[in-house]
């Protein structure tokens, strides 16, 4: 496995080694022994699907107990995956990342606990799974607006389809001032 750190404390890009033949191919797309730098032990694993390329979820996260590391992948389709630091306090607060990750190139991204996670669908019939170290929990599900300015994410679309909940998610700074 490649991996390869990004500019926010934490969190990999993760590239598994693939095998092929003319039968298909195999990859491994985790090892605990191979992927020292995830401290965490996965509890869950999610699946989702979106209909039609242009559909954004996020920005989401849980807080505090219920706090999320996350291990997610595309297994068809493509997106563009966004990190948030949410962290107050560290050098990168406030900063984003964003990786391709797509059935093709089978990247992987490691998003540790205390940081917000959105993707963009690039292509219709796109499906995303994700292995989670807490488990959900609705009283603490939060979102931050996934056009907030103080963040500034250039999602590369300007009417994406989003949900109520994105719709009306507060900003970064609506929700600090709430809490």
């Amino acid at each position: 496995m490649k991996i390869t750190e990004t500019k926010l404390k934490g969190v990999l890009v993760i590239e598994p080694q693939v095998f092929g033949d003319s039968r298909g191919w195999f990859m491994e797309s985790y090892s605990k022994k191979k992927l020292p730098q995830i401290d965490c032990d996965f509890v869950q694993d999610n699946h989702s699907y979106s209909a039609q390329k242009g559909t954004l979820r996020g920005i989401h996260f849980q807080s505090s107990p219920m706090e999320q590391a996350k291990l997610v992948r595309c297994t068809k389709g493509a997106i563009m995956d966004v990190v948030v630091d949410l962290r107050p306090g560290s050098k990168t607060y406030k900063q984003w990342v964003s990786v391709e990750i797509s059935e093709e190139n089978k990247k992987q991204v490691f998003i540790p606990r205390g940081l917000g996670h959105g993707f963009i669908t690039l292509t219709d019939d796109t499906e995303f799974l994700y292995k989670t170290d807490n488990y959900y929990s609705a009283d603490h599900d939060r979102a931050i607006l996934w056009s907030d300015p103080e963040i500034g994410v250039d999602w590369g679309i300007d009417n994406p389809i989003v949900s109520e909940k994105d719709k009306t998610a507060l900003t970064l700074e609506e929700y600090f001032k709430k809490r």
